[in-house]
């Protein structure tokens, strides 16, 4: 299998679909896809909780470690680690690689603020030196939570990228300027985040992006379906969309 790293390539990006369950990711394993990442809020949500709450822990290593047998590579989304103790996360991503896990996802975003970048960077310093075949993406919220220019999460990203982050990951920006910005001035790979309406995936491609992560997008066009499900039936109306077979379905499960 062809690792995590070598499909983060400039310019011919890894699209990573996000997951909240097992059964999406072995469809998407049975489909070909050499990747799949969890989704934070998709995996919360499922399990009654606020995005990233602390009590999600729980339900997102558990997913984790359902995935990690499946014929695909996993990436994690670990929000801010669950944890303000820089040694209990690296203990949790050393469990996660232990269970097979290829990468993780830290993002420094606290409620509507920022950690401040030394804290941050010390997190991922952390990490790395406890794991350090671990695939390592760095997420900071700069544009998330419209906290600055693109020369802020620049910053950010590059002393992310000094403490050991493999790929950055700037969600919300989407600019072609300052996409080509942050692409130039960063040594690693260029994680963004595809925003329906804003710039395609072949547009990020073309400026050199690397990764292109589909977020909760998934989760959420999932639950709009499940609610036209309701309504067709209620009406008498097609269903919005043909859905796999039962047996389609149970092929894909151990």
């Amino acid at each position: 299998m062809t690792s995590f790293a070598a499909l983060h390539v400039p310019g011919r990006p890894l699209l990573l679909p996000n997951v909240w369950e097992f059964g999406f990711a072995a469809a998407l394993a049975a489909a070909g896809h050499p990747a799949v990442g969890t989704t934070s809020l998709g995996v919360s949500a499922a399990a009654g909780l606020a995005d990233g709450a602390p009590e999600s822990r729980a339900a997102t290593v558990a997913l984790a470690k359902s995935l990690a047998p499946l014929d695909i590579l996993v990436s994690v989304d670990l929000a801010d680690g669950f944890s303000t103790d820089p040694e209990e996360v690296a203990d949790l991503v050393a469990e996660l690689a232990d269970a097979g896990v290829a990468g993780i996802n830290l993002e420094d975003g606290r409620a509507d603020a920022l950690a401040p970048i030394v804290v941050q960077a010390a997190l991922l310093a952390k990490v790395r030196e406890r794991v350090p075949g671990m695939f390592l993406n760095a997420r900071t919220d700069t544009h998330w939570l419209g906290a600055g220019p693109v020369a802020d999460a620049i910053t950010r990203v590059r002393a992310y990228a000094d403490a050991g982050a493999d790929c950055v990951f700037v969600p919300g920006l989407h600019e072609p300027a300052d996409v080509a910005e942050l692409v130039e001035a960063v040594e690693v790979p260029v994680n963004l985040l595809h925003l329906p309406g804003k710039a395609t995936f072949s547009e990020l491609a073309s400026l050199g992006v690397a990764r292109v992560s589909l977020g909760s997008t998934p989760y959420r066009v999932a639950l709009s379906a499940e609610l036209s499900t309701v309504d067709a039936a209620r009406e008498g109306t097609e269903l919005p969309m043909k859905p796999p077979s039962y047996g389609e379905i149970t092929a894909l499960l151990p």
